[in-house]
């Protein structure tokens, strides 16, 4: 694994700010409804994408993950411009605007994606592992999924596939604790995740899922697994969402208490407190940086509000993709 250096903590530091910033502009944005539908906001999840994608080779590794979809995206390269331009539904968008919150893709930079079905993504992400393996790509598959998703049957015909055709992919259990609205203390036998995927014969661990170097760490582990044809590994990595489910939740299943008990965790805050303590930057320069991440929240939501929405004939090719398709010349484009 790269080594983590002062350069990397202000990286993390950078990015997870911008992120948290993003998400909070996509809520401001949905209440004044230029953003519908659902939404699924990360706020407090940050230290997995900084984790992850410092493990990862992002010149060849993929990710796959649910809804909660518009930052892990933005941690392998794409440009949040768009992302937030497919929010808003607009051509600019990573999918034209067709795909919106829940859908967010990028074949270019190896994300497969958000899915609105719950564990749907699971299958799919030890399918593109399959491949990967048939086609001798030395490439790895980071299965994304929430701990409501644990409970679905897919995940274990998967397990039992990965683990018997040693399946380059680490799944990863983005564990807030609370599903939709049911605690995992009310929801399952099994309150410790990771000990399902013991049952196949999976290497499985739980990770602090508030601390990117221990997540790097982690995943860099079960890549390295994975790369060298010995199979898939589970990361239970436990996390807290700060804000609802989704942007309808009510959040009557726990209290504010408990979510300033959690805040006090925050992997920004945490960051930033090493920053500071190691001397590596001042206050001052890292309250500058966070004023220059705002403007630059701000220019995606301007970029994104200024492009059109799709076109037909934007619409018509991401359906359809090929110019040639049978009776093209008949619809009537704008």
């Amino acid at each position: 694994m790269k080594k983590i250096t002062t350069e990397i903590y202000l990286k993390w530091f950078k990015d997870m700010f911008f992120w948290r910033i993003f998400e909070n502009k996509c809520r401001s944005l949905y209440l004044k409804q230029k953003i519908r539908g659902f939404l699924h906001l990360y706020n407090g999840q940050e230290a997995i994408p900084a984790g992850i994608t410092h493990a990862m080779d992002l010149s060849k590794d993929k990710i796959i993950t649910a809804y909660r979809c518009h930052i892990l995206p933005i941690s392998m390269g794409v440009n949040p411009k768009k992302v937030m331009a497919e929010l808003l539904g607009k051509g600019t968008g990573t999918s034209h605007g067709i795909g919106g919150s829940m859908h967010i893709f990028s074949k270019k930079h190896r994300f497969y994606g958000g899915h609105g079905i719950v564990g749907g993504q699971i299958p799919l992400g030890a399918g593109i592992a399959f491949a990967d393996k048939y086609f001798n790509n030395d490439a790895v598959t980071l299965t994304i999924m929430g701990d409501g998703a644990v409970r679905q049957g897919s995940l274990h015909e998967t397990f039992n596939m990965a683990m018997l055709w040693k399946l380059p992919v680490v799944f990863i259990c983005e564990n807030n604790q609370y599903a939709m609205g049911t605690s995992v203390e009310k929801s399952t036998n099994i309150k410790e995740i990771y000990k399902i995927g013991l049952s196949y014969g999976m290497p499985a661990y739980p990770v602090d899922g508030m601390d990117p170097k221990k997540i790097a760490k982690a995943t860099y582990k079960a890549i390295k697994i994975a790369r060298s044809g010995n199979g898939a590994t589970f990361l239970d990595i436990k996390t807290y969402r700060y804000r609802g489910h989704s942007m309808s939740d009510s959040e009557l299943y726990r209290n504010k208490e408990e979510i300033l008990l959690y805040k006090k965790k925050d992997p920004i805050l945490k960051i930033k407190n090493i920053i500071i303590k190691n001397k590596w930057e001042t206050v001052e320069n890292l309250n500058f940086i966070e004023s220059k991440i705002k403007k630059e929240v701000e220019s995606c939501a301007d970029f994104a509000e200024k492009s059109d929405i799709p076109s037909i004939q934007q619409m018509y090719n991401a359906v359809y993709y090929e110019s040639n398709y049978p009776f093209l010349d008949e619809v009537p484009y704008s």
